[in-house]
């Protein structure tokens, strides 16, 4: 048996704080409604618990559910982009903008640029904290988590790092917005990367 959760849509006011609080992105809102989109995904800790307001979820077990192997490691001859403990996870849509480590320089990066770039980690990132996301597959709505991001944290500095195509471009164009409907005046730098992996311009 298996732990889970339930939630009683009955109760459930679809204020979206416990899809904030599930760092395992098993939860969306769908037609209002909080809803277990991604049952393998859900690790049975209960983040989402305390964060419902209605009290709308709970934990029920389940049957075991079917095992999906594990994929052997393919990092040989990959670039090193582990992030050195800072923080966990680094996914936008998976960012809760209460956590804690969100604080001082924040990078926000296009998804592809860690996998151009030989040691992005040591090179751009270190002990900074990091966000990830891509303005053309992303729905842009999630973008406006970067707002509450800069309004809740003490967040002094931006470094946004984007690949040189078009459509990513759109990335610092999010970013400025976000800091600007903050109300705050956060400095922000912006990093270009080539498609060979280069360094293009820094601003």
């Amino acid at each position: 048996m298996t732990k889970t959760i339930s939630i009683d849509e009955s109760k459930c006011d679809g204020c979206g704080l416990c899809v904030e609080a599930c760092h395992e992105g098993a939860l969306a809102l769908v037609d209002g409604k909080a809803k277990l989109v991604r049952p393998n995904f859900c690790d049975g800790m209960g983040d989402c618990l305390p964060a419902c307001p209605q009290d709308a979820i709970s934990f029920v077990e389940s049957g075991p559910s079917e095992s999906i192997p594990m994929a052997q490691p393919l990092m040989a001859g990959m670039p090193n982009m582990s992030v050195p403990g800072v923080q966990w996870p680094i996914q936008l849509a998976l960012v809760s903008p209460m956590s804690d480590f969100l604080k001082g320089t924040l990078i926000i990066a296009a998804d592809c640029t860690a996998f151009k770039v030989d040691n992005f980690n040591s090179e751009f990132v270190g002990k900074d904290a990091l966000v990830i996301g891509c303005p053309k597959l992303d729905d842009r709505t999630r973008f406006d988590k970067l707002i509450e991001i800069f309004r809740r944290n003490p967040v002094d500095r931006v470094r946004v790092i984007r690949m040189e195509v078009p459509c990513c471009s759109a990335l610092t164009r999010l970013v400025s917005s976000a800091v600007e409907m903050s109300g705050k005046s956060i400095p922000a730098e912006e990093i270009v990367i080539a498609r060979d992996g280069k360094v293009l311009s820094r601003n």
